[in-house]
C-alpha cells in the first residue's frame, strides 16, 4: 500500500479498515544470498539499499527481539554532520543528504525535522576550536555558522548567559541538522525492505556461526540453521558477543548510554542545543517532552539500565545552561548499549573470515549515521569494496595507526 493524502482520505471513508501491516511476519527459509544479523536501523537500512541499489533481494534480517526493541528506540533522535576529521565528515554529510530525501524514498513519515543543531562554546579557546571545525565543515561543502553570544541569545533567549559558572560566549550552528523520529526510521526501513522482498524475521536470535575452511556458510539461530553466501553483522552493543562466535576479538567495548525525557510542556526550544563545557544535549519532541542526554556510564556493561550518578551529572549540566529546567519534572529515563571503538569512530569493513562483514563501533553516532551506514554497508556486502565516503572506516586502522580520533581522547572508549 502506498501512503498518500488520497489513501488517508479513502481509508477515512472506509472506517480505516483497509490498512495493511507495514511488513510481513516472515518465516526463515533454508538459504539466502545475504543474512543480516541485527534488525535495528543499520541492519534494516542495509537490507533496503541491497534491494534498491544492488538488486539483491534474497536477504534475511534476523532480529532477536522485535523491530525497534534495541538502540533504535533508545536514542535521543539527533541527526547532524558537524564533524571535523576527513574520515568522518564526508561520511556523515552523505548521511545528512540521505536524511533529506529519506521520507520520499521510503514513502514513510520519519518526522525528519531540520531544526538546527547549536553547539555552545564557553571560552576563547573553545571558540577557536569551533571555528576550526566550522572551517573544516565548509571545506567539505557542509553548512556551518559561528555565532557570537548575541546571535545565540536571539535563538535561545532563556539560557543563562551572565550568571552561569560557564558563561555562554557563542556557538557553532548547523542549520541542516535536527532530529528524526527513531521508531519511524526503523519502521520505514523495515516496510521498504519488506516491500522489495526482504524477509524480516523477528524473535530469531543468532546462537552460532557456521564457518568452513575460513569461510562463513550460515548461522545457527533459535529458529534453526540458515545457510547464506554472505553474513553481515550490525548488532551495536552486542558486536563483541556475536563476533566471538566467529573467533574474533575486536577493538570495541560495550557501555551503557542513558537518555531522558521530561513531562510535556508548551513549545520552548525549537532546535538542538549542546553544552560545550561538558557533555549535555537537549531538544524538544513533538509531544512536548524535553529529550536530553550526556555521557556514557564509564564502566563496561551489557545491561540495559544505567546508574544514578550519571543521572545527577546530566541534570547538573543541563541546569548549568538552563536553570529553568529545575522546575520541570523528569518523566522517565532508559539505557541503550553502545559499541565504543578505541578511537571513537565506526568500522564498516570485511573481517578476516571470508564472507563475514562488520558494521560496528558507532559510539554516540549510530542513529545519525543510519542512512549512510546502510548505504555503505550494502555497497561493501554487494561489491566487496568500500563506498568512497567510508573508505577510511577500516578495521585494520587500529593495527596501522591510521586512527580517526575525532575527540582526541586516545584509545579510551569510556572517554569517547
Amino acid at each position: 500500500m502506498k501512503y498518500s493524502a488520497f489513501a488517508l482520505l479513502r481509508e477515512a471513508f472506509r472506517g480505516h479498515r483497509g490498512w495493511t501491516p507495514a511488513w510481513r511476519k516472515a518465516e526463515p527459509k533454508p538459504h539466502y544470498d545475504v543474512v543480516i544479523i541485527g534488525g535495528g536501523g543499520h541492519g534494516l537500512a542495509t537490507a533496503f539499499y541491497l534491494a534498491t541499489e544492488h538488486g539483491i533481494t534474497n536477504v534475511a534480517v534476523l532480529e532477536k527481539g522485535y523491530i525497534g526493541s534495541g538502540n533504535a528506540g533508545r536514542n535521543t533522535t539527533i541527526i547532524r554532520s558537524n564533524y571535523l576529521l576527513p574520515g568522518n565528515e564526508p561520511f556523515y554529510e552523505w548521511s545528512m543528504k540521505l536524511w533529506e530525501g529519506l521520507e520520499q524514498n521510503l514513502n514513510y513519515n520519519a518526522m525528519v525535522s531540520q531544526r538546527g543543531v547549536l553547539n555552545l562554546y564557553h571560552s576563547d579557546a573553545q571558540r577557536d576550536a569551533f571555528a576550526r571545525r566550522g572551517n573544516a565543515m565548509r571545506l567539505h561543502g557542509v553548512d556551518a555558522e559561528l555565532l557570537h553570544r548575541d546571535g545565540v541569545r536571539r535563538m535561545v533567549p532563556f539560557l543563562d548567559y551572565d550568571n552561569a559558572r560557564f558563561p555562554i560566549h557563542g556557538g557553532l550552528l548547523q542549520r541542516r541538522g535536527g532530529t528524526a523520529r527513531h521508531d519511524a526510521v526503523v519502521w520505514g526501513y523495515a516496510r521498504g525492505a519488506d516491500t522489495r522482498g526482504v524477509d524480516i524475521i523477528e524473535n530469531c536470535e543468532v546462537t552460532g556461526l557456521s564457518i568452513v575452511n575460513g569461510r562463513v556458510t550460515g548461522v545457527d539461530t533459535t529458529r534453526g540453521t540458515i545457510r547464506a553466501k554472505k553474513v553481515a553483522m550490525a548488532v551495536a552493543g552486542n558486536t563483541s558477543r556475536v563476533a566471538a562466535l566467529a573467533g574474533l576479538r575486536l577493538p570495541i567495548e560495550s557501555h551503557v548510554l542513558q537518555a531522558f525525557v521530561s513531562e510535556g510542556i508548551k513549545p520552548a526550544i525549537d532546535c538542538v542545543v549542546t553544552f560545550g563545557a561538558g557533555h549535555f544535549y537537549i531538544s524538544q519532541s513533538d509531544k512536548g517532552g524535553l529529550v536530553f542526554g550526556g555521557d556514557i556510564d564509564g564502566y563496561n556493561s551489557y545491561a540495559w539500565r544505567g546508574n544514578l550518578p550519571i543521572v545527577e551529572d546530566v541534570l547538573e549540566e543541563g541546569m548549568a545552561i538552563w536553570p529553568g529546567l529545575g522546575r520541570i519534572r523528569m518523566l522517565r529515563f532508559w539505557g541503550g548499549l553502545m559499541d565504543m571503538s578505541m578511537d571513537g569512530s565506526p568500522i564498516i569493513d570485511r573481517t578476516p573470515v571470508d564472507g563475514l562483514y562488520l558494521n560496528a563501533g558507532w559510539c554516540y553516532g549510530g542513529f545519525k549515521a543510519t542512512p549512510a551506514s546502510g548505504w555503505c554497508f550494502a555497497h561493501l556486502v554487494a561489491r566487496d569494496e568500500p563506498y568512497p565516503v567510508a573508505a577510511a572506516l577500516r578495521l585494520d586502522r587500529f593495527a596501522t595507526g591510521a586512527l580517526i580520533d575525532e575527540r582526541g581522547a586516545g584509545a579510551q572508549p569510556n572517554l569517547h
